[in-house]
Protein backbone atom coordinates (compact mmCIF):
# COMPACT_ATOMS: atom_id res chain seq x y z
CA UNK A 1 0.00 0.00 0.00
CA UNK A 2 1.74 3.72 -1.28
CA UNK A 3 0.84 6.14 1.94
CA UNK A 4 0.12 9.61 -0.05
CA UNK A 5 -0.18 12.72 1.51
CA UNK A 6 -2.05 15.46 -0.31
CA UNK A 7 -0.87 19.70 -0.82
CA UNK A 8 -3.40 21.18 -2.35
CA UNK A 9 -7.18 21.77 -3.09
CA UNK A 10 -7.59 22.65 -6.65
CA UNK A 11 -9.06 20.50 -9.56
CA UNK A 12 -5.99 18.43 -10.27
CA UNK A 13 -5.48 17.80 -5.90
CA UNK A 14 -9.24 16.55 -6.29
CA UNK A 15 -9.11 14.74 -8.78
CA UNK A 16 -6.24 12.77 -7.62
CA UNK A 17 -7.27 12.65 -4.42
CA UNK A 18 -10.68 10.68 -5.77
CA UNK A 19 -8.38 8.64 -7.83
CA UNK A 20 -6.14 7.63 -5.49
CA UNK A 21 -9.32 6.69 -2.96
CA UNK A 22 -10.63 4.82 -5.39
CA UNK A 23 -7.42 2.17 -5.54
CA UNK A 24 -6.96 -0.59 -3.73
CA UNK A 25 -3.27 0.12 -3.34
CA UNK A 26 -3.17 4.06 -2.45
CA UNK A 27 -4.21 4.98 0.99
CA UNK A 28 -4.04 9.15 1.44
CA UNK A 29 -3.01 9.11 4.47
CA UNK A 30 -3.83 13.34 4.67
CA UNK A 31 -4.95 16.24 2.58
CA UNK A 32 -3.64 19.85 3.19
CA UNK A 33 -4.92 23.31 2.57
CA UNK A 34 -4.28 26.38 4.22
CA UNK A 35 -7.61 26.84 3.89
CA UNK A 36 -9.98 23.93 5.90
CA UNK A 37 -13.31 25.25 3.88
CA UNK A 38 -12.07 24.14 0.33
CA UNK A 39 -11.85 20.48 1.65
CA UNK A 40 -14.33 20.21 4.29
CA UNK A 41 -16.39 18.23 1.87
CA UNK A 42 -13.84 15.35 2.54
CA UNK A 43 -13.39 15.62 6.43
CA UNK A 44 -15.60 11.91 6.76
CA UNK A 45 -13.32 10.10 4.58
CA UNK A 46 -9.66 11.53 4.83
CA UNK A 47 -8.03 13.65 7.69
CA UNK A 48 -7.66 17.49 6.67
CA UNK A 49 -5.45 19.80 8.03
CA UNK A 50 -4.61 23.35 7.48
CA UNK A 51 -1.27 23.55 9.49
CA UNK A 52 2.48 22.30 8.05
CA UNK A 53 3.55 21.30 11.22
CA UNK A 54 0.67 17.77 11.81
CA UNK A 55 1.59 16.50 8.80
CA UNK A 56 1.45 13.08 8.76
CA UNK A 57 4.03 10.35 8.01
CA UNK A 58 3.61 9.17 4.07
CA UNK A 59 5.57 7.83 1.11
CA UNK A 60 4.72 10.55 -0.97
CA UNK A 61 3.96 13.78 -0.13
CA UNK A 62 2.24 15.28 -3.19
CA UNK A 63 1.89 19.70 -4.04
CA UNK A 64 -0.98 19.89 -6.34
CA UNK A 65 -0.95 23.88 -6.32
CA UNK A 66 0.01 26.91 -8.58
CA UNK A 67 3.08 26.75 -9.63
CA UNK A 68 4.16 30.34 -8.16
CA UNK A 69 3.35 28.62 -4.67
CA UNK A 70 5.30 24.84 -5.22
CA UNK A 71 8.69 26.42 -4.07
CA UNK A 72 7.44 27.93 -1.22
CA UNK A 73 5.16 25.02 0.47
CA UNK A 74 8.27 22.80 -0.27
CA UNK A 75 10.70 25.15 1.45
CA UNK A 76 7.66 25.18 4.61
CA UNK A 77 7.42 21.03 4.92
CA UNK A 78 8.59 20.49 8.42
CA UNK A 79 10.53 17.64 7.89
CA UNK A 80 13.81 16.38 5.88
CA UNK A 81 14.71 13.56 3.47
CA UNK A 82 11.01 12.03 2.24
CA UNK A 83 9.72 12.04 -1.17
CA UNK A 84 7.97 15.26 -2.51
CA UNK A 85 6.87 15.85 -5.72
CA UNK A 86 5.21 18.58 -7.63
CA UNK A 87 2.32 18.14 -10.32
CA UNK A 88 3.20 21.69 -12.54
CA UNK A 89 3.97 21.28 -15.94
CA UNK A 90 6.33 24.10 -15.96
CA UNK A 91 8.29 24.40 -12.74
CA UNK A 92 11.25 22.31 -12.39
CA UNK A 93 12.10 19.35 -9.68
CA UNK A 94 14.92 21.66 -9.02
CA UNK A 95 12.54 23.92 -7.78
CA UNK A 96 11.76 21.77 -4.67
CA UNK A 97 13.33 22.41 -1.64
CA UNK A 98 16.67 20.40 -1.06
CA UNK A 99 15.58 19.27 2.21
CA UNK A 100 13.60 16.38 0.69
CA UNK A 101 13.98 13.66 -2.18
CA UNK A 102 12.35 16.04 -5.32
CA UNK A 103 10.18 14.69 -8.36
CA UNK A 104 7.47 15.76 -10.23
CA UNK A 105 4.04 13.85 -11.04
CA UNK A 106 2.84 16.00 -13.88
CA UNK A 107 -0.76 14.58 -15.82
CA UNK A 108 -1.23 15.59 -18.81
CA UNK A 109 -4.91 16.37 -18.89
CA UNK A 110 -7.60 19.22 -18.18
CA UNK A 111 -8.99 19.32 -15.67
CA UNK A 112 -12.57 20.58 -14.56
CA UNK A 113 -13.39 19.90 -10.80
CA UNK A 114 -16.59 19.26 -11.43
CA UNK A 115 -16.14 16.97 -13.88
CA UNK A 116 -15.55 13.17 -14.27
CA UNK A 117 -11.98 11.46 -14.99
CA UNK A 118 -10.75 8.31 -15.61
CA UNK A 119 -6.95 8.21 -15.12
CA UNK A 120 -6.71 5.37 -17.74
CA UNK A 121 -6.73 8.46 -20.06
CA UNK A 122 -4.07 10.42 -18.22
CA UNK A 123 -0.35 9.94 -19.21
CA UNK A 124 1.64 11.11 -16.02
CA UNK A 125 4.46 12.48 -16.76
CA UNK A 126 7.40 11.16 -14.22
CA UNK A 127 10.57 12.73 -13.02
CA UNK A 128 12.61 11.45 -9.89
CA UNK A 129 16.33 13.35 -9.11
CA UNK A 130 16.77 9.63 -6.87
CA UNK A 131 16.46 7.04 -9.02
CA UNK A 132 15.44 4.84 -6.15
CA UNK A 133 12.34 6.93 -6.00
CA UNK A 134 11.23 6.65 -9.92
CA UNK A 135 9.57 3.26 -9.16
CA UNK A 136 7.65 4.52 -6.26
CA UNK A 137 6.02 6.55 -8.57
CA UNK A 138 6.21 4.16 -11.43
CA UNK A 139 4.06 2.19 -8.82
CA UNK A 140 1.69 4.68 -7.83
CA UNK A 141 0.51 5.41 -11.95
CA UNK A 142 0.13 1.76 -12.25
CA UNK A 143 -1.97 1.86 -8.72
CA UNK A 144 -4.53 4.05 -10.71
CA UNK A 145 -4.61 2.79 -13.76
CA UNK A 146 -2.37 5.55 -15.72
CA UNK A 147 0.06 5.13 -18.71
CA UNK A 148 3.11 6.65 -17.41
CA UNK A 149 6.22 8.66 -19.29
CA UNK A 150 9.79 9.35 -17.89
CA UNK A 151 9.70 13.15 -18.51
CA UNK A 152 12.94 15.43 -17.80
CA UNK A 153 12.50 18.87 -16.39
CA UNK A 154 13.25 19.91 -19.66
CA UNK A 155 11.31 17.81 -21.69
CA UNK A 156 8.28 18.75 -19.67
CA UNK A 157 8.63 22.39 -20.32
CA UNK A 158 8.17 21.85 -23.71
CA UNK A 159 5.34 18.98 -23.58
CA UNK A 160 3.48 21.67 -21.51
CA UNK A 161 4.30 24.47 -24.20
CA UNK A 162 3.19 21.70 -26.74
CA UNK A 163 -0.44 21.17 -24.47
CA UNK A 164 -1.12 24.64 -24.90
CA UNK A 165 -1.16 24.39 -28.33
CA UNK A 166 -3.13 21.44 -28.35
CA UNK A 167 -5.91 22.17 -25.36
CA UNK A 168 -6.23 25.79 -24.35
CA UNK A 169 -5.17 27.42 -27.96
CA UNK A 170 -7.68 25.05 -29.58
CA UNK A 171 -10.45 25.45 -26.85
CA UNK A 172 -9.97 28.97 -27.77
CA UNK A 173 -10.89 28.46 -31.78
CA UNK A 174 -13.85 26.23 -30.39
CA UNK A 175 -14.84 29.67 -28.21
CA UNK A 176 -14.88 31.68 -31.52
CA UNK A 177 -16.56 29.07 -33.59
CA UNK A 178 -19.33 29.17 -31.27
CA UNK A 179 -19.80 33.13 -30.98
CA UNK A 180 -19.54 32.96 -34.73
CA UNK A 181 -22.75 30.29 -34.72
CA UNK A 182 -24.59 32.23 -31.56
CA UNK A 183 -24.14 35.72 -33.57
CA UNK A 184 -26.29 34.42 -36.70
CA UNK A 185 -28.49 31.72 -34.60
CA UNK A 186 -27.18 28.61 -35.78
CA UNK A 187 -26.78 26.04 -33.62
CA UNK A 188 -23.50 24.59 -32.56
CA UNK A 189 -24.82 21.11 -32.04
CA UNK A 190 -24.48 20.83 -35.73
CA UNK A 191 -20.83 21.33 -35.51
CA UNK A 192 -19.53 18.63 -32.79
CA UNK A 193 -19.59 15.88 -35.28
CA UNK A 194 -17.01 17.38 -37.03
CA UNK A 195 -14.67 18.59 -33.91
CA UNK A 196 -14.52 15.09 -33.11
CA UNK A 197 -14.14 13.51 -36.52
CA UNK A 198 -11.15 15.87 -36.36
CA UNK A 199 -9.62 14.71 -33.35
CA UNK A 200 -10.52 11.02 -34.07
CA UNK A 201 -8.06 11.15 -37.16
CA UNK A 202 -5.39 12.65 -35.17
CA UNK A 203 -5.30 9.44 -32.80
CA UNK A 204 -4.02 7.18 -36.18
CA UNK A 205 -2.91 9.89 -38.39
CA UNK A 206 -0.37 12.43 -38.29
CA UNK A 207 -1.71 16.65 -37.73
CA UNK A 208 0.21 17.07 -40.69
CA UNK A 209 -1.47 14.49 -43.21
CA UNK A 210 -5.02 14.99 -41.55
CA UNK A 211 -5.12 18.73 -42.75
CA UNK A 212 -7.26 20.09 -44.61
CA UNK A 213 -9.39 23.50 -45.94
CA UNK A 214 -9.07 26.26 -48.30
CA UNK A 215 -5.33 27.41 -46.89
CA UNK A 216 -3.92 23.52 -47.74
CA UNK A 217 -6.09 23.55 -51.39
CA UNK A 218 -4.69 27.45 -51.91
CA UNK A 219 -8.59 28.13 -52.60
CA UNK A 220 -8.27 32.03 -52.45
CA UNK A 221 -10.69 32.67 -53.26
CA UNK A 222 -13.15 31.52 -50.41
CA UNK A 223 -10.15 32.92 -47.97
CA UNK A 224 -11.03 35.97 -49.17
CA UNK A 225 -14.84 35.63 -48.79
CA UNK A 226 -14.12 34.34 -45.21
CA UNK A 227 -11.83 37.63 -44.54
CA UNK A 228 -15.67 39.64 -45.57
CA UNK A 229 -17.53 37.92 -43.22
CA UNK A 230 -15.29 38.52 -40.14
CA UNK A 231 -15.88 41.54 -38.46
CA UNK A 232 -14.27 41.16 -34.99
CA UNK A 233 -10.74 42.49 -35.74
CA UNK A 234 -8.72 40.05 -33.33
CA UNK A 235 -10.79 37.03 -35.19
CA UNK A 236 -9.55 37.89 -38.74
CA UNK A 237 -5.87 38.01 -37.42
CA UNK A 238 -6.45 35.06 -35.67
CA UNK A 239 -7.48 33.17 -39.25
CA UNK A 240 -4.75 35.37 -41.56
CA UNK A 241 -2.46 33.70 -39.01
CA UNK A 242 -3.27 30.64 -39.17
CA UNK A 243 -4.12 30.51 -42.72
CA UNK A 244 -0.43 31.29 -43.35
CA UNK A 245 0.76 29.00 -41.04
CA UNK A 246 -1.27 26.20 -42.96
CA UNK A 247 0.34 27.09 -46.19
CA UNK A 248 3.77 27.77 -44.70
CA UNK A 249 3.85 24.12 -43.50
CA UNK A 250 2.51 22.83 -46.97
CA UNK A 251 5.56 24.37 -48.79
CA UNK A 252 3.54 27.40 -49.63
CA UNK A 253 3.84 30.90 -49.39
CA UNK A 254 1.75 32.99 -47.74
CA UNK A 255 -2.02 33.40 -49.10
Amino acid sequence: MISVVLLGAGNVATHLYKAFKSSDSVTVSQWYNRHLSSISTYQNEVAITDTLSELKPADIYIIAVSDDAVAQISEALPFKDRLVVHTAGAVSAYDLSKNNRRGVLYPLQSFTKDAEMDFKNVPLCLETLDKADFKILKDLAEAIGSPSYKISSEQRKRLHLAAVFANNFTNQLYRITHEITEDNLIDFDILRPLILETAKKVQHMSPYMAQTGPAVRRDKKTIKKHLKLIENPHHKAIYQLLTDSIAYTHGRKKL
